[in-house]
């Protein structure tokens, strides 16, 4: 997912640096699993848990991992304007259903919604796609029309619930090329991450990815579900990743799919299991969201351009300001990369 607002992938290398090859991996808000598919191949055998609270990413990466080709033919699709304004409006419909299902069945999935929400993903500009927040809705007819703004009697709203609307935006266009399709972050003999090859086969990409993911455990809920002892230091020493929500008044209010504000728990989570020997711990915010004690490292990076970077908006604004803050039984970076890879991200 090349255009996933919040990607890490810039700084994987960096991450597992100073992480190491733990026993145990625990990512909490997984998005478009950057890290995890950034770490270097000496994972094979250890243990790996990731949710996301946000039901179209943990339905994603489930799909992905059981059922790779259905996936893919959902997601193979050329980039059309009418159909993507169509398919957001039916997936926020969607949303409440899928999240139930979710949390209700750890082995539930639907390709379909996988497939068609990945696809959006690609074609759509900005932030906010299936976000549910929005003027337009599907009516009785069957039709998006825009409540509020249109001329009459406004149409009841059938297939969408409570408050859940939608947005309309432009296709995500690039040069002619239509959607940007890029070599999944995977490292092999045919180049390590970043590598790109346009328009890779579909099936292919989700079949490897569905290989990488075979033994990971993917969950959908809250994100203190997997920061106990039992997922965590019971297991042996523990790496754990944290790319919360930044704090509302950090962000864009439509940059996440889930709106809670979480960035001071976690950050209060971090800090109180910093010093837990079997904790290596990277946090990650804005310069001066974060108030850490001095024994922890801080990194700073910048991030790719992209949409929300454009302008004068709060993205390029904070372009600068990206810091990872890893605990105290991290590893050093002056004892050297343990995995030889090289850290792309700047400002170390």
């Amino acid at each position: 997912m090349s255009t996933y607002f919040g990607g890490k992938s810039k700084i994987a290398d960096a991450v597992w640096e100073r992480l190491g090859d733990v026993t145990n991996y625990v990512e909490p808000f997984f998005g478009s699993g950057a890290v995890l598919l950034g770490r270097p191949e000496s994972h094979t055998g250890h243990i790996e848990t990731v949710n996301d609270k946000d039901g179209f990413v943990s339905n994603f990466w489930r799909a992905v991992q059981k059922a790779p080709e259905e996936t893919a033919s959902y997601a193979d699709w050329p980039v059309n304007e009418n159909d993507l304004h169509a398919r957001h409006a039916w997936l926020v419909g969607q949303k409440d259903s899928l999240m139930a299902k979710l949390e209700g069945d750890p082995d539930y999935f639907d390709a379909k919604i996988a497939g068609w929400w990945v696809w959006g993903m690609s074609c759509w500009i900005g932030s906010g796609f299936c976000s549910g927040k929005g003027p337009w809705v599907v009516d009785e007819n069957h039709e998006l029309v825009r409540l509020g703004k249109c001329e009459g009697v406004k149409r009841a709203r059938v297939h969408l619930k409570g408050d859940q609307g939608v947005n309309r935006k432009l296709i995500h266009l690039k040069g002619k090329q239509g959607v940007n399709r890029k070599r999944v972050h995977l490292r092999s003999a045919g180049g390590g991450v970043g590598v790109h090859r346009p328009r890779v086969d579909l099936q292919e990409w989700f079949e490897r990815l569905s290989g990488r993911l075979r033994y990971v455990r993917v969950c959908s809920g809250d994100w203190t579900r997997i920061l106990g002892p039992s997922p965590t230091t019971q297991l042996g020493l523990t790496g754990v990743f944290l790319d919360p929500p930044y704090s509302q008044s950090e962000r864009d209010s439509s940059l996440y799919g889930v709106e809670d504000s979480v960035s001071v728990a976690v950050r209060d989570w971090a800090v109180g299991h910093g010093n837990d020997k079997l904790f290596r711990i990277a946090l990650c915010g804005y310069e001066g969201e974060h108030e850490m004690p001095p024994d922890w490292e801080v990194y700073s990076w910048k991030p790719n351009g992209g949409y929300g970077l454009q302008g004068e908006g709060r993205g390029r604004e904070n372009k600068g300001r990206e810091r990872i803050w890893f605990s105290p039984y991290c590893l050093k970076h002056e004892q050297g990369n343990l995995f030889e890879a090289n850290t792309t991200a700047e400002g170390i």
